[in-house]
């Protein structure tokens, strides 16, 4: 008979083989079939309400004491320990009992409790000694088989190996399939059994088929995280599932999971340090393409080394980047996960890309293949979306901050990609702050890439000074703001009805705030030089600071 139970304690069976309770000739007057219970701790006691103290799986010890006098108080007893969980009831006979109650034999026998009754007396303190000591060495047993699987999974990754064998170490020693899935339920490596055990990946398909949520695991998995070593989107990197199909899972397989886990962080985190790395490799092509250190000639060879394989089709830059670039690197920020979300969303769709990352600048600059210039609209569109949801799913985006940048240039050879992808850069940087949309052409943009170029000029703070200031001191201090109502004229090319209606005005009010403003500024609203200043003043305000806030009255 086996020393331990592989569930970490020993059994009732075990338990009576003992010395100290195999020296009270024990007897087992019920639940005989029900011997392989596991034993997970001794007690003693000898008061009526012992159910309430224990906590399941304990080995009761006993001189019925507490049994009480009356049958009906005796079949309570046992039901509520049968109720408990308890994993057997010892009774030493003596003084109490010369032989059990029929009440509490049958009781138990009902119950499917293990009862044993010990016809000589014996230490309790002995019988618990011994029982914790076969329990501890029990457990000491399974760490020692859960390390022998962790020593085989790091031998396999010294020998070259990576997530697929570690997996397979541990699906041959629980004899069930394994299964590595991302946090959101996406399976990455699967192994089997082995033998004439069942396809892993038919067993996975069918139940996740039947599964609402994948997020969640199957009934009766063992499920372990994969730690990411850091905070929010992070913390967890991968998620380990034991599916218990060919056998039962026990706790020396979870122990050997959660050893197994910690290899395959070590593995995870360098695939993804590799990712990453590749990712800025790209990235330093793409922005020495850009800024002229690669030539047109010499790109399209670096570019297939990259793996990048256009067709006979104009070339597409395109720049994204994080709305808090400014402030550093996003937190928690996690590029390799980006670039590759968007790499397979581009793959799936058929669209060729050379995608790189720049987390210095919080840039993602990206060349895309098109099969002609009437495909630009609709590929903008299809990247744009992919990106914002890459940095969504990568976590890079602050619950506060706006949606990131994208923006299109021109499509062209390898010559016009490169200065594409340098406009759309510079575009991406200046078109921070402009109402937000899923893309913006970089050909639209050129006048606020020009104010943008002037930020740091005293003379553009001096003219959106000259032009707007009296509006902006006003709606420091007054209310309702004039200055949303100038831009909204504007953009609307002075037609009133139509401004009247976006901003929902009658057009007397409308009439009256022209008026203010032409006052304010001393100027008219009808002449084109003015309306053009105007108009470069409004796009440029974002780019200077504003009026000191007014003094107190």
């Amino acid at each position: 008979m086996d020393s331990q139970d592989t569930r970490g304690g020993i059994t009732v069976q075990r338990a009576l083989e003992l010395p100290g309770l195999r020296g009270g000739l024990p007897e087992v007057v019920a639940g005989a079939d029900r011997l392989q219970r596991t034993v997970r701790w001794v007690h003693a006691g000898e008061v009526p309400n012992i159910a309430s103290l224990l906590k399941g799986g304990e080995l009761l010890l006993t001189t019925g004491l507490g049994l009480g006098a009356r049958p009906a108080d005796q079949r309570a007893f046992v039901r509520d320990l049968a109720a408990r969980g308890i994993a057997a009831l010892v009774v030493e006979l003596g003084p109490r009992f010369a032989r059990l109650p029929a009440a509490l034999v049958d009781t138990a026998r009902a119950a499917g409790l293990p009862l044993v009754q010990l016809h000589r007396e014996v230490p309790f303190v002995t019988v618990t000694e011994e029982v914790h000591t076969e329990i501890v060495n029990g457990h000491y047993a399974l760490l020692r088989r859960a390390d022998e699987v962790h020593r085989r999974c790091t031998e396999a990754l010294l020998g070259g190996g990576g997530a697929p064998q570690v997996l397979s170490v541990l699906a041959e020693f629980s004899g069930n399939p394994v299964f590595l899935e991302t946090a959101e339920g996406r399976l990455l490596y699967a192994a089997g059994a082995g033998g004439a055990c069942a396809d892993p990946l038919q067993v996975w398909e069918g139940l996740r088929e039947r599964q609402a949520d994948r997020r969640e695991p199957p009934a009766g998995a063992v499920l372990v995280d994969v730690p990411g070593g850091g905070p929010g989107p992070d913390a967890v990197r991968a998620r380990l599932v034991l599916l218990a199909v060919e056998s039962a899972l026990l706790p020396v397989h979870r122990i050997a999971a959660e050893r197994a886990a910690s290899s395959l962080a070590v593995v995870l985190m360098q695939a993804r340090q590799d990712e990453e790395l590749a990712a800025r490799g790209r990235g330093d092509f793409l922005t020495d393409l850009a800024e002229g250190r690669v030539t047109a000639e010499d790109a399209p060879a670096q570019a297939r080394v990259l793996g990048f394989k256009p067709g006979p089709g104009p070339l597409l830059p395109v720049v994204m980047r994080l709305a808090d670039a400014a402030a550093g690197p996003p937190s928690g920020s996690n590029w390799a996960v980006l670039a590759r979300a968007v790499a397979e969303e581009l793959t799936a769709v058929g669209v060729p890309a050379l995608l790189g990352v720049r987390p210095v600048e919080g840039r993602v600059p990206l060349l895309l293949g098109l099969r002609s210039e009437a495909e630009r609209p609709s590929v903008a569109e299809r990247v744009a979306a992919t990106l914002r949801a890459g940095v969504e799913r990568a976590g890079m985006r602050r619950a506060d901050a706006p949606a990131p940048v994208v923006v299109v240039g021109v499509a062209g050879g390898w010559a016009a990609a490169s200065a594409g992808l340098r406009h759309a850069a510079e575009t991406a940087a200046a078109a921070q702050g402009l109402p937000q949309r899923p893309w913006y052409d970089a050909r639209r943009l050129d006048i606020d890439l020009l104010l943008w170029r002037l930020r740091a000029h005293p003379d553009l703070a001096a003219f959106v000074d000259r032009a707007i200031g009296p509006l902006r001191v006003h709606d420091q201090r007054s209310r309702p703001p004039l200055l949303p109502t100038l831009e909204t004229y504007l953009a609307h090319a002075g037609r009133k009805a139509e401004t009247a209606r976006e901003l929902h005005l009658n057009r007397q009010t409308l009439y009256n705030r022209l008026a203010r403003i032409s006052e304010l500024l001393g100027t008219d609203l009808d002449d084109p030089q003015t309306v053009l200043a105007l108009s470069l003043a409004l796009r440029a305000r974002r780019h200077v600071p504003g009026p000191p806030p007014p003094a107190a009255v």
